[in-house]
């Protein structure tokens, strides 16, 4: 029977290890140090290769829903340098319309040409200025649209110019017993249409004047919002009101979408 011979009395002979071997074992080892760390932040962090952005988009669609409309239409909007020559504005709700479809919201020939996005849900809200001078309807329609087809939509509206077309105006909400009562379809002065890319949604404004009076030619927020532009819309700053309440709320729509999508951290 014989032992191992202790470790203190060896003298085996260490083999030799090339300065270029040990180089290349190192460079090894420290890159799949570094691959395995970013394996393991891609789990940590879910910064992986799934479709975020097609995540966003759908959570985008159901929003409708699930957001409460005081995020959506806040009671009262800030618009600092939203009026004409910069000055500010501020708009109060007066009234939100139920969440309906859009049978009764669009001119027949607008029907037709949002037809291919499909209506979803439809959202909108009436505001006023702080003087109650001007009446403002702002809406989101929420469609069942994929993004190629709203991307579709939206070289459309740009191809053809169509959000300038006077006979593709949204309809306005007049809410009974509020300063909107007589904001009717004749009473459409400015408007603005805006095809959202990135989320199912349709935002667009219109306004006019609180009185009830009449407009003969409406005139698009591009145009009557330009410096120089003399029409009575422009004059008025009609065009800056719809513009500057669309705006605001579209901007909120987006903010709401990102906090909507993001994950815990």
């Amino acid at each position: 029977m014989s032992f191992a011979e202790p470790e203190a009395f060896a003298e085996r002979r260490r083999p030799r290890i090339r300065p270029r071997t040990a180089a290349a074992a190192a460079c090894l080892v420290l890159g799949l140090g570094l691959i395995g760390g970013a394996v393991t932040g891609t789990w940590l962090t879910g910064d992986g290769t799934e479709d975020v952005t097609g995540d966003t988009y759908t959570s985008a669609g159901t929003l409708w829903h699930s957001v409460p409309v005081d995020q959506l239409f806040p009671r009262t909007v800030e618009g600092t340098g939203a009026g004409p020559g910069g000055a500010d504005r501020t708009w109060t709700r007066v009234a939100v319309a139920p969440d309906s479809g859009c049978a009764q919201a669009f001119d027949p020939l607008l029907r037709k040409v949002l037809a291919p996005v499909g209506c979803r849900r439809l959202l909108r809200a009436t505001y006023t200025d702080a003087t109650q001078s001007y009446v403002t309807t702002v809406g989101l329609l929420f469609t069942k649209a994929d993004p190629a087809a709203m991307s579709a939509l939206a070289r459309r509206f740009d191809d053809e110019r169509l959000d300038r077309r006077n006979d593709l105006i949204p309809r306005p909400y007049a809410a009974k017993g509020t300063v909107a009562a007589h904001f009717g379809d004749a009473q459409r002065a400015s408007w603005t249409v805006s095809v959202v890319t990135d989320a199912p949604v349709v935002a667009f404004a219109v306004s006019g004047w609180a009185d009830g009076r009449t407009v003969d030619s409406p005139q698009p927020a591009a145009e009557a919002a330009r410096s120089g532009a003399t029409t009575a819309p422009a004059q008025a700053g009609l065009g800056n009101e719809a513009q500057g309440l669309a705006d605001r709320i579209e901007r909120r729509l987006r903010r709401t979408i990102g906090t909507a999508t993001e994950k815990p951290s």
